[in-house]
């Protein structure tokens, strides 16, 4: 009996460090993520099951051509967009394009040119510019301003589902025009 007894302990005890590793992994480090908007098409789209790094931010501030996710101004559903512009950076938009520091922004991953235009910003320190890839169609940056560092949740890593989708989603190259 005391070794049945034994070996059912050990089987709780590997249940609870395995349950509190998961835990703690998918609050801290990473979580899967799904996809609700098309704002982010032809790189994401709505009910790609992405995973999301929550710890790369507290290292390090966003790169350009990141896909992050954050807690928008207003609302409480989380949002996915491309950072586009860093602090410190001025921001334009104009005949379709994005011009960062006066340079135009060339982005292969975008279907379309951007609509409207921005006027000259400077974006503040601890803060960045983002916007959904699918131009047309995503409420971003040029809404709501540039968004607060302390805002993100994380960066999408991997898209894992559905397998047709599976990809990287930080090789994006960025190159700049002298225009």
């Amino acid at each position: 009996m005391n070794k049945v007894v034994k070996e059912i302990i050990s089987w709780i005890l590997t249940f609870l460090i395995a349950f509190a590793l998961a835990f703690a992994i998918r609050a801290y480090i990473f979580e899967p993520y799904k996809v609700q908007m098309s704002s982010m098409n032809p790189t994401l789209y709505e009910n790609d099951l992405i995973i999301v790094n929550k710890f790369i931010f507290k290292l390090r501030e966003p790169k350009r051509g990141e896909v992050v996710i954050f807690k928008p101004p207003y609302g409480d559903k989380d949002y996915i967009k491309r950072v586009i512009g860093l602090p410190g950076e001025t921001i334009e938009i104009k005949d379709g394009f994005v011009y960062i520091n006066g340079e135009k922004l060339i982005e292969s991953y975008i279907k379309n040119s951007t609509p409207g235009n921005l006027p000259p910003l400077e974006i503040p320190e601890g803060k960045i510019f983002v916007m959904g890839d699918n131009r047309n169609n995503s409420l971003d940056s040029r809404e709501f301003g540039p968004i607060d560092l302390e805002k993100l949740d994380g960066r999408a890593d991997i898209i894992f589902w559905p397998l047709k989708h599976i990809k990287n989603l930080n090789n994006v190259k960025f190159e700049f025009s002298g225009s």
